[in-house]
């Protein structure tokens, strides 16, 4: 599976704060259709996150899918990302989407690809998305070697991200979720 220009989503787990942020470029080729899309979406009354980068329909419809999984199976993350992951590998029709998805809840972040992949990261960045290599290696960087909150480290890897990665802009969307138990 490709690489899809267009975005970059980036998540960020520090302290007590889950942070995912995106840019808000939609891109058809080499033209910007959109400077200011948003690609997060909060599902189940705020308790997850989910951000898209690729074919918006097909980041729509994926988002569309994945919230009902989380209905079906009581918002228990990890079951709906893997059930949908099977669909989207094995339908004809969904296997033909070209997006990438990054969910994430209080306990658990996860990247989700049109090959049936469903990752954890390693570490407490997870980035999608042309620029998303750039925007993890940034978050990565930062929350190792700094003191920054998880919302300084999301947009700040975003900004870098968007100076070099021509499908990434400077308009930012940030979605947070607090992790302490109310």
């Amino acid at each position: 599976m490709k690489q899809f220009d267009g975005t970059t989503v980036v998540c960020v787990r520090r302290g007590d704060t889950l942070v995912m942020a995106a840019d808000g470029q939609v891109s058809f080729g080499d033209s910007i259709l959109k400077g200011n899309a948003r690609k997060i979406r909060p599902l189940m009354d705020k308790q997850v996150l989910a951000g898209f980068a690729g074919g918006t329909a097909d980041a729509f419809t994926l988002l569309d899918l994945f919230e009902k999984k989380l209905q079906k199976h009581h918002g228990n993350l990890l079951r709906s990302a893997v059930e949908l992951a099977k669909d989207w590998r094995t339908d004809k029709i969904l296997r033909r989407l070209e997006a990438m998805i990054i969910v994430a809840n209080k306990e658990l972040s996860l990247m989700l690809t049109g090959n049936g992949d469903v990752i954890e990261p390693e570490e407490d960045v997870i980035a999608i998305g042309s620029g998303g290599l750039y925007a993890r290696a940034a978050a990565s960087a930062l929350l190792k070697h700094s003191d920054l909150s998880a919302q300084d480290i999301a947009t700040e890897s975003l900004a870098l991200a968007a100076q070099l990665c021509v499908y990434t802009n400077d308009c930012f969307t940030v979605e947070t979720l607090s992790l302490s138990p109310k």
